[in-house]
């Protein structure tokens, strides 16, 4: 079986649009890294606010 792995915006574990739960699922990390990232991000020149915007916009939700 040649199972493609896929990004995709978490249904189950989402706080505002599942994007950090999906991308930890996608590496196998923990989501609450992800998060504390993405905020990290965000107070140091506010490119996590953008970047999680756009995945938003572009990582389409699990099924």
């Amino acid at each position: 079986m040649n199972t493609e792995k896929r990004l995709y915006r978490s249904r189950s574990n989402r706080t505002v649009a599942g994007v950090c739960a999906g991308i930890a699922e996608y590496f196998g990390w923990d989501p609450t890294l992800v998060r504390i990232a993405w905020i990290v991000l965000t107070f140091f020149g506010g490119s996590g606010i953008l970047i999680y915007g756009i995945l938003w916009l572009v990582v389409p939700e699990a099924r």
